[in-house]
């Protein structure tokens, strides 16, 4: 059996993992420096350290994850999904150096990640497509034309990566340049490539995926499809499988379609073929995720097939478990746990965890990346569990659903379950693809739902954990070790070693007497860096402007003026910003 090294962190770590354990597989996980006592590091055989705090460091640095499977002397390697999973400059590196790479090929990986050419493939065989540009855009006047000629909605879409980053619907012609500056922005920071498109976007459409594996030899298997129309900012809350409502034809035409798309480019592993289905029947062809998705337990649950254990046997040479479509079994919901206040607009809410009691009870799974006690962490991703629940049809997958998420007591950071719990009791999902009932769609919880919500009380904010290290000699041999910073900097000022500076939550470095809020100041609303300012240094703004934007937790987040007056920028762009740190003042 081989050592597998699991290039991610958080739930879907501890997901690969449990799944090495099962098959015989010895698990090796990697960090960074907040993570070191991480439930995934407590969990695997084995754990080495990605030296920083950043994810640019540590989850998202090649070099870094190579350097960590060398020193382990791991036989594979498992992105999970996120960070460097659709990369195929890492695919390409861990093959080069010897090791497998659970997951398609690096040439696969550029056809399908790449949604220009994925789009071409999708004409090339005949799937359901809008009209769109199929090349990256050089300019946002290329998207004005478009617009012009085909007409509103758009949507400009990173050409690469997925998650609904880099992803911006345009129903103005004056917000175009706006959004496709922000769309480049957030898929640079996102992904590393900052080529976007631009196509038609079907109104209040439905979510609608398929899951395929293929053996890298031309034959690929739709294992099912799902529903994933609850979204918000593009991201998904809450999937199901079977997607309800489809019709027989549809559902062959989606599973063929997702089949032939991967088969042109001889698919080795788990895939997602992506579409969106108008409230008319129209559907189109939207993009493939080249990895394991979020949302892959309810496929698991409906159709039996053990998505993890089937990469393994895929990349290791023992071909597909699976030979055809399964028929699902009963119905299941996932609801994805983010550290988010949906009654601040889905504002990040990164804290420690001080209660988690997790739900029982028929049909109940739980993936999740923390215990009581861990924190969320402002550097990464602000989905930190899930919870899946299985019925025999999907109106009695809804009631163990609710019953479920109420008894899941979470206390610490705000979490997106009160959105989620108004979502399972509202006609539009209970009705989803039933007679007479329009159903949610992809813009549902923005447009209908997001008013009313009310807000959570906020958390504390989870503060850098970054460990200084030094090199010591034990039994004659040099040895890194590293220690929290806290805990020197608490060792230095027992022996008064103050230096007159502070370091507030998250990191941000501000002199003292500097952190006093006025009525004037322009405070960061979560911990993050500081990517762009909306208006200019002297210029007058209002009270509820826009003027500034964050990167934290992988999305962007605007922050508002608080009063009306005069702008004056105070922190830089670039800037790690600590939750309530002064941005700008307005005089």
């Amino acid at each position: 059996m081989s050592r597998i090294l699991i290039a991610n962190r958080g739930e879907i770590a501890v997901r690969i993992i449990r799944a090495c354990a099962e098959h015989g597989h010895t698990s090796v996980a990697v960090y960074a420096d907040q993570d070191a006592d991480a439930l995934h590091v407590r969990l695997a055989d084995e754990a080495f350290t990605l030296p920083g705090t950043t994810a640019a460091d540590t989850y998202l640095s090649i070099d870094a994850i190579l350097a960590a499977a060398q020193t382990a002397g791991a036989e594979a390697v498992h992105p999970g999904y996120g960070f460097l999973s659709e990369n195929a400059d890492f695919a390409a590196a861990v093959e080069d150096a010897g090791l497998t790479w659970i997951g398609p090929t690096a040439a696969t990986i550029t056809a399908l990640g790449d949604k220009v050419t994925a789009r071409q493939l999708a004409q090339k065989v005949g799937a359901p497509l809008a009209p769109g540009i199929d090349r990256p855009l050089k300019d946002a006047g290329e998207v004005e034309d478009f617009a012009a000629e085909a007409g509103l909605p758009i949507i400009i879409k990173a050409a690469h990566g997925g998650g609904g980053r880099g992803m911006k619907i345009v129903n103005d012609l004056a917000e175009v340049a706006g959004a496709f500056e922000s769309a480049t922005r957030e898929a640079a920071e996102a992904f590393g490539r900052s080529e976007c498109f631009v196509e038609k976007f079907l109104e209040r459409p439905r979510h609608v995926e398929v899951q395929v594996v293929g053996d890298g030899q031309g034959r690929v298997v739709a294992v099912g499809d799902r529903d994933c129309s609850a979204q918000r900012r593009n991201q998904k809350l809450i999937e199901e499988a079977p997607a309800p409502g489809l019709t027989p034809d549809q559902r062959e035409r989606l599973h063929r379609s997702a089949e032939a798309i991967c088969a042109e480019v001889d698919y080795r592993g788990a895939g997602t073929v992506e579409f969106l289905l108008a409230a008319d029947g129209t559907m189109t062809f939207l993009e493939v995720n080249t990895r394991l998705q979020v949302e892959h337990p309810v496929t698991e649950v409906t159709s039996g097939v053990d998505l993890v254990g089937e990469q393994f046997r895929i990349a290791f040479g023992h071909g597909l478990s699976v030979e055809a479509t399964p028929e699902p079994t009963g119905h299941a919901i996932e609801l994805r746990i983010n550290a988010e206040d949906p009654g601040r607009g889905f504002l990040p809410t990164p804290g420690r965890v001080e209660t988690l009691d997790v739900p029982g009870g028929p049909g109940v799974r739980w993936d999740s990346g923390v215990v009581a006690g861990d924190a969320v962490q402002p550097a990464f991703d602000s989905l930190f569990a899930k919870l899946i629940v299985a019925g025999p049809n999907r109106d009695s997958a809804i009631a163990r659903t609710i019953t479920a998420a109420t008894e899941l007591r979470i206390e610490g950071p705000a979490t997106v379950l009160p959105c989620s719990l108004a979502i399972l009791r509202d006609e539009a999902f209970t009705g989803l693809g039933s007679d007479g009932v329009a159903g949610i769609h992809t813009q549902w919880i923005e447009t209908e739902l997001l008013p009313r919500l009310d807000t959570q009380d906020r958390p504390a904010p989870a503060g850098c954990e970054e460990l200084l290290r030094m090199t010591i000699e034990i039994d004659g041999k040099l040895t890194t070790i590293g220690l929290p910073a806290e805990l020197l900097a608490a060792l230095g000022s027992a022996g008064g070693a103050g230096n007159g500076t502070t370091v507030g939550n998250g990191g941000a470095a501000s002199a003292d007497g500097d952190g006093g809020e006025n009525a004037g100041d322009v405070t960061a609303p979560v911990p993050g860096s500081l990517v762009d300012y909306l208006v200019e240094d002297g210029s007058q703004v209002d009270a509820g402007d826009d003027v500034a934007v964050l990167s934290a937790m992988k999305m962007e987040t605007r922050v508002e003026a608080p009063t009306s007056g005069t702008f004056s920028r105070v922190a830089e762009i670039g800037d790690a910003i600590a939750v309530g740190g002064v941005i700008a003042r307005i005089s």
